[in-house]
């Protein structure tokens, strides 16, 4: 075996962490341990909602946006929101209205656009999602107490903040 497959970090094949060998930095290194803990994550809850609620991960997010906003939000503000296009922002809209889930109107303070928020039946298949998944995310995080957590939590906002610093909020 070489000097690079024996210094890989233990990780599934497949996970980006594989990638980094001890001769990396350790922020490297600690990175694609999150990008790979991140990616395992959500892939188990992307399986767990479309088995448990015949649901995406972009479906929910698009709810839980909405769920936040309770007046409902436009367009635009759901594709910033969400960091994704425009185009993939009305593409769930119009699946999650078929579905009787969201309702668009015309914005009272904005003819020009058009107002997402969640219907009663909406904000009720939410509701159900939202208890399952706090529930997973939870089993997830299930080995770590609630000191670990928290110190995790303070790291990790540290990190965001002196990134936001160094280079700002993308836009």
């Amino acid at each position: 075996m070489g000097r690079a497959a024996s210094a890989r970090a233990p990780a599934h094949a497949s996970d980006a962490e594989t990638r980094a060998t001890t001769d990396h930095h350790a922020a490297l290194r600690v990175w694609l341990r999150m990008l790979a803990t991140t990616t395992l994550v959500e892939g188990h809850v992307r399986g767990l909602l479309q088995s448990g609620f015949d649901t995406t991960l972009p479906r929910f997010d698009l709810m839980a946006q909405l769920e936040r906003a309770p007046a409902g939000l436009q367009m635009g503000e759901l594709s910033r929101r969400m960091m994704v296009t425009g185009g993939n922002v009305t593409g769930i809209a119009d699946q999650l209205e078929r579905d009787g889930l969201v309702a668009r109107s015309a914005d009272p303070d904005d003819r020009r656009a058009l107002r997402v928020k969640l219907t009663a039946a909406g904000r009720k298949a939410f509701k159900a999602m939202a208890d399952a998944h706090e529930k997973w995310i939870v089993a997830a995080l299930g080995t770590l107490d609630h000191a670990e957590l928290a110190t995790l939590a303070g790291l990790l906002a540290r990190v965001r903040a002196h990134v936001r610093t160094k280079y700002g909020e993308r836009p």
